[in-house]
């Protein structure tokens, strides 16, 4: 059996890595498509020999690793793989992916844990999907790479391709935040500013990929980008040293996060290092709520972002489908919070807690206030995720500085 193959989310067809990064697959080449202002379809999972690799990689494994790097267990990403280590990359450049090693902070007053990814390689969680992308990319002779952003995708995928002498071109809104927009043409990225919202940035980054052959990262579209989230799972394990916590609240804008911190849970529970994955919580702002509707209803109703929480605006989730799978597999739910909530909560984060955080991270300690008298909250331990720093986002601190 091969150590992974490619399987598509909704039809359950199965194929070889061959068949789909040789010709830059992406999605399902049975049922795939990639429809204006829809999520995806046909979004491919990966699959990995299970029981071969839970041998080596068990409990005890990850409870002697130290957080924030993924190559550590480079055999449960879809990487060639030589003396334990990514092939065709050297050491050196993989240290200069490295995340924080304690990215988690306990917070005993109110029986929180805040996971801080402010302090990756570009200020974002982003850099956990780039990264993957970036050694993957470099493992297929390529050196360009496009993909579409509401600015912290592309300014991580523009700085982590300047620390592996890869290229990338990034499509963003209109509206993108003046200090991201700065960011991603600092890393040296070919900007491309599109007359319209993020779900416009995303189809023209897929139109131009496929006429011109590039490498693209959009997200839930590369497939990679699902797994090199995941890392985020496996990093909480080891920083909790297996004591997780029983709810996550994660910022849900595309779905990838929340999906790809689900596939990193399942792939632990498939080891046998964990035996439950934590409730997932799907957190959105009220002017970009398409999974909490899509939860409550059953269906998908395209309505335009309106939001200062640019990260997680998006009017299509081009992942909705295993984003409201993620959250119901774990008996979650999703909950939407309304923008005076986020810059109160930020606020809070950064005079209570000290950490400076965009107003999608923020989004998250809104919700958590908002139902953390619930029975399913109550009580528990609840970590939060804080995925990208406040000086992304200037103007919004500005609202209640």
């Amino acid at each position: 059996m091969e150590r992974y193959y490619y399987k598509c989310s909704q039809c359950g067809a199965e194929y070889s890595a061959k068949e789909i990064e040789e010709n830059f697959g992406y999605l399902c080449p049975k049922c795939g498509s990639t429809k204006k202002n829809q999520p995806l379809e046909g979004v491919l999972t990966l699959q990995y020999d299970y029981d071969f690799l839970q041998k080596k990689y068990d409990t005890d494994f990850f409870r002697k690793l130290t957080a924030g790097k993924f190559w550590d267990y480079a055999e449960l990403f879809p990487l060639e793989v030589k003396n334990n280590l990514p092939d065709k990359i050297s050491e050196e450049k993989l240290a200069r992916l490295s995340l924080l090693e304690n990215p988690v902070l306990k917070y005993a007053d109110e029986n929180i844990l805040l996971m801080d990814e402010t302090r990756n390689p570009t200020f974002s969680y982003k850099d956990r999907a780039s990264a993957l992308v970036a050694v993957k990319a470099v493992q297929l002779g390529v050196d360009f790479i496009a993909a579409a952003s509401t600015g912290n995708a592309g300014s991580s995928m523009a700085g982590i391709s300047a620390r592996l002498g890869l290229k990338s071109k990034i499509y963003v809104p209109e509206n993108i935040p003046e200090a991201k927009r700065i960011q991603i043409e600092s890393f040296g990225a070919e900007l491309v500013r599109v007359n319209g919202d993020y779900d416009l940035a995303f189809d023209v980054c897929l139109e131009d990929s496929a006429k011109n052959n590039w490498y693209n990262r959009n997200t839930a579209y590369n497939p990679l980008t699902i797994e090199g989230k995941k890392s985020a799972a496996f990093d909480i394990f080891i920083a909790t040293k297996g004591k997780l916590p029983n709810n996550i609240f994660v910022p849900a804008g595309d779905g990838v996060i929340i999906a790809g911190i689900y596939k990193g849970f399942y792939d632990l529970n498939k080891l046998n290092a964990i035996d439950k994955i934590p409730q997932l919580i799907a957190v959105q702002a009220e002017g970009s709520d398409a999974l909490v509707r899509y939860l409550r209803t059953g269906k998908f109703e395209f309505v335009p972002a309106n939001t200062i929480a640019d990260s997680i605006s998006a009017g299509a989730p081009r992942n909705l489908y295993l984003a409201a799978d993620a959250v119901k597999s774990t008996n979650g739910f999703a909950i939407a919070v309304s923008d005076a909530e986020i810059l109160s909560a930020q606020q809070t984060l950064a005079r209570k807690f000290g950490i400076l955080s965009e107003p999608s991270s923020a989004a998250t300690y809104a919700a958590y206030l908002k139902v953390k008298n619930d029975k399913s909250v109550y009580g528990k331990t609840n970590l939060l995720l804080i995925t990208g720093n406040g000086l992304k986002d200037v103007e919004a601190i500005k609202k209640w500085l």
